[in-house]
């Protein structure tokens, strides 16, 4: 019995670990223009050596951001308003080095872009800008929100904290018109 419990205490110290990292390297960002939740956000950590091998060896690599909008309810399950899945690709050519970039959009195609440049390559695969998420008609006034944005690195041998496999970050925010 006292070894189940030293080993629940080390786990629960090890995921706390990994919430804190987590939060550190997904930095969120919503706006609320007249008629629309936008999301900006950056992966600052993702950008690892195991990422840049896997994309050097040729390997599809992508990226997936689900996002969620939340509507905080005191006392019971949070609400969801809206959500999104915004999947970043990179296919690197080792004949041409060139890199075939995509970006969907709930499955649509929302941007493509063929590159040479690593930095480029690694904004688009790290940061996004300006995702309209819903229209602010859907919001109650003067109510506390929060994006929730879950981050995943495919290939499964790469991973985006040397260990995790995937972060987890919010950002809280009150939509007053």
């Amino acid at each position: 019995m006292r070894r189940r419990s030293w080993f629940a205490v080390v786990v629960a110290l090890l995921l706390a670990a990994v919430s804190a990292r987590a939060d550190e390297s997904l930095r969120i960002v919503p706006i609320v223009s007249s008629d629309t939740v936008l999301i900006s956000l950056e992966l600052s950590d993702a950008y690892s050596d195991e990422i840049r091998q896997a994309i050097s060896s040729g390997l599809r690599t992508t990226f997936t951001y689900d996002i969620e909008l939340r509507m905080v309810v005191p006392g019971w399950v949070d609400r969801t308003i809206a959500t999104t899945a915004v999947t970043t690709t990179d296919r690197y050519d080792n004949l041409t080095r060139r890199h075939a970039l995509s970006r969907l959009i709930d499955g649509r195609a929302a941007d493509s872009l063929v590159t040479e440049d690593d930095a480029v390559v690694q904004r688009w695969l790290t940061t996004l800008s300006r995702v309209a998420l819903c229209n602010t008609s859907k919001l109650d006034q003067a109510r506390d929100y929060y994006v929730r944005i879950t981050a995943r690195a495919k290939p499964r041998g790469t991973s985006l904290l040397g260990w995790a496999t995937a972060i987890v970050g919010q950002a809280k925010f009150t939509f007053i018109p």
